[in-house]
């Protein structure tokens, strides 16, 4: 071989090598960044409200201005509560001739920009629903008519998105079985479409919609959302696996989070999340499973506060019964939700889920205890197997009751069934 073809084939193995190194560079940071998927968004987990489990394709403008005027005056807005979310069937059936999603005028008279400026003047923000598809779950599904997904328009419906005044996308993967990588490359394409408008807008993206992650691979969504989810549809029922197999209960997702292979860490700007909140939700249709009673709607608060879960209440806050509003809006229980720790939550070893703990930033512990049984059943906690201080004495808030009292060694109480304990234990200094 000559020494000039040599060295030419020497330059096109470099150049090869050159583009090989940049392809992976930009693989790396298109997937794995280690910033937050959206800049300029709260550190803290969004807590809302979303329109499907409460009235499916059933909405109009009428309704999502009524919830939020319900948001504003049963106190969730105080509490925190600030994103009213509308899911699917808000759209016209087909785009308009330049491409653009709309309103469905019947549905929508005033047009998309008129809600998200009837939210912002009550202090509420705006939060819409789309599919990565050719069509979205309920058009998929047959519910609802036409084929409105955003694939292929990734870009043009951020815009619109923006234009509207948008501060919460709800993107729903609704297509056919997609392996890890296919997932991460389809939620991206939004996510940078969305960056693009600058509009600092909550991405949350379902990716267990038609296809389901394995437990050990949501990690991989840091850095591509703000919030993913982590599980399958959670339906209003305790337990729902063995009567409706594409969904879960509450009992469900506690044996599903306590997986030993399960892995979601919560990061600046990025959320496990758990699924909406179905305490309060109506009975799921077609299904002979009933709703959560309010024993089972403790454990679901505590488990999602205790998990640091964005909270994205799913009943009719138009008709919420007083005994809900109090579970929702407890300043105790949101404020373990929205820790700045940020802290995972902890099964405690040989507890099968029925024991969490979780460190919290002003050094206190939140404990969690759930009776999984369907009767009543006495529950201990020695304080030191569960990792706190070696002390001998221990201020403990019972968050449900707002009681306060000092503790020994070990933690005893009663649980009806399916019913929670929710604990915030700090060690007393033995020297005051």
């Amino acid at each position: 071989m000559s020494r000039g073809r040599r060295a030419l084939i020497l330059i096109v193995l470099a150049a090869i090598g050159i583009a090989a190194t940049v392809l992976s560079v930009h693989t790396f940071r298109r997937h794995g960044e280690s910033g937050p998927a959206i800049a300029g968004l709260a550190s803290t987990p969004p807590l809302g409200w979303n329109s499907w489990n409460a009235f499916g394709c059933n909405i109009d403008e009428r309704r999502i201005e009524q919830t939020a005027d319900a948001m504003v005056s049963s106190g969730m807005r105080d509490a925190g509560y600030r994103y009213v979310v509308i899911d699917d069937c808000w759209f016209d059936p087909q785009r308009d001739a330049s491409g653009e999603l709309r309103a469905n005028p019947a549905r929508f008279p005033s047009g998309m920009k008129a809600v998200a400026d009837f939210m912002h003047a009550r202090g509420l923000l705006f939060g819409i629903y789309a599919s990565p598809g050719e069509a979205t779950c309920a058009q998929n599904g047959g519910s609802y008519p036409g084929h409105t997904g955003s694939r292929g328009h990734e870009t043009q419906d951020a815009q619109t998105f923006a234009r509207w005044g948008v501060d919460y996308l709800k993107y729903d993967w609704c297509g056919p079985p997609a392996d890890v990588d296919e997932l991460v490359d389809s939620f991206t394409t939004m996510r940078d479409a969305l960056r693009a408008t600058g509009r600092p807008i909550v991405y949350s993206i379902n990716p267990n919609s038609g296809t389901v992650v394995p437990p050990d691979q949501y990690d991989r969504f840091n850095g591509v959302a703000s919030m993913t989810r982590v599980s399958q549809d959670l339906v209003p029922a305790w337990d729902a696996i063995d009567a409706y197999d594409t969904s879960l209960g509450v009992v469900d997702a506690l044996t599903n989070a306590a997986r030993p292979e399960f892995r979601c860490t919560a990061r600046t700007g990025f959320f496990c999340d758990y699924d909406m909140l179905v305490a309060g939700a109506p009975q799921l249709a077609g299904v002979n499973l009933p709703p959560l009673d309010e024993a089972e709607s403790r454990s679901q608060l505590a488990l999602w506060a205790e998990w640091g879960s964005p909270m994205i209440a799913g009943n009719d806050l138009t008709h919420m019964p007083e005994a809900i509003r109090a579970l929702l809006i407890n300043r105790d229980l949101l404020a373990i939700d929205q820790d700045s720790l940020r802290a995972p939550a902890t099964p405690s070893a040989g507890s099968d889920g029925t024991i969490w703990t979780r460190p919290l930033a002003d050094g206190s512990t939140a404990i969690v205890i759930v009776n999984r049984d369907d009767v009543a059943q006495p529950f201990r906690a020695a304080f030191s197997a569960l990792g706190l201080p070696r002390t001998r004495q221990f201020d403990v808030l019972d968050v449900f009751s707002g009681q306060r009292s000092v503790q020994k060694l070990t933690y005893r109480i009663g649980l009806a069934a399916h019913d929670a304990a929710l604990l915030r234990v700090r060690a007393i200094d033995n020297q005051h």
